[in-house]
């Protein structure tokens, strides 16, 4: 994939979180149909909207607040405004009820649910589960709470690494327990620590080298697909 329209998609330590795309495209392939309906929620600048329209699904690109002002330029520059449209969407009230083959989202988790109110992890997952059609599937990526090295410079570094709800790996099993599979992947180590993108994509190159070495729990992304 061009390396432009990657960081058109994750904005942010490309690197590592891109990885998550050849983890979900696999999963999409099972998908029982070539047009999906999908949602993003948290869009931000519509990446994952983008990405999804870019393979002819159709997208309700959605944030806290209407992401279109945000968002509808990048989609114009890869001319698939046709299949998107714009929504603000609250993900802890999500009023559609078997709506959508597809949710994708990216760190959206943790600020949600900031200052440890892990209720409302749970509470997104159960609007995502009820907004799912059977079969349907979430796709998505958040930042773990990972290792000691991690939580110290996210403290001392990141204007909301206090506050922030990092996931952690023994709250899965709870928040997916209604799905009928779920399968996930752990990556990235060094790339947290870049102070820019220039380094973030150094530091990746690195984790790529480490990954067999690095365990779960020390890695800060998590990519995943629940189905329903």
């Amino acid at each position: 994939m061009d390396k432009s329209l990657v960081k058109d998609i994750f904005e942010w330590d490309t690197e590592n979180w891109s990885k998550a795309l050849p983890f979900w495209e696999a999963m999409l392939e099972s998908a029982p149909s070539a047009n999906l309906s999908c949602l993003e929620l948290g869009s931000n600048k519509g990446g994952l909207s983008l990405w999804l329209a870019l393979k002819g699904h159709h997208v309700l690109c959605s944030d806290y607040v209407n992401p279109e002002p945000n968002a509808s330029a990048l989609h114009e520059k890869y001319k698939v405004t046709q299949l998107i449209q714009y929504l603000q969407i609250d993900a802890l009230n999500i009023s559609y009820k078997e709506k959508f083959d597809v949710v994708v989202f990216k760190s959206i988790l943790g600020g949600i649910s900031r200052n440890n109110q892990n209720q409302l992890k749970k509470q997104v997952i159960e609007q995502i589960y009820n907004s799912l059609k059977p079969g349907g599937m979430i796709l998505f990526a958040e930042n773990l709470s990972a290792s000691s090295m991690h939580k110290y410079f996210r403290r001392k570094f990141v204007s909301w690494g206090k506050d922030w709800n990092y996931l952690k790996l023994d709250e899965l099993p709870d928040l997916f327990s209604k799905f009928s599979s779920f399968e996930y992947k752990t990556l990235g180590f060094l790339g947290l620590l870049g102070r820019n993108e220039l380094q973030r994509k150094f530091l990746g190159k690195i984790d790529n080298l480490l990954a067999p070495l690095i365990p779960p729990s020390a890695s800060y992304i998590l990519v995943a697909v629940a189905k329903k």
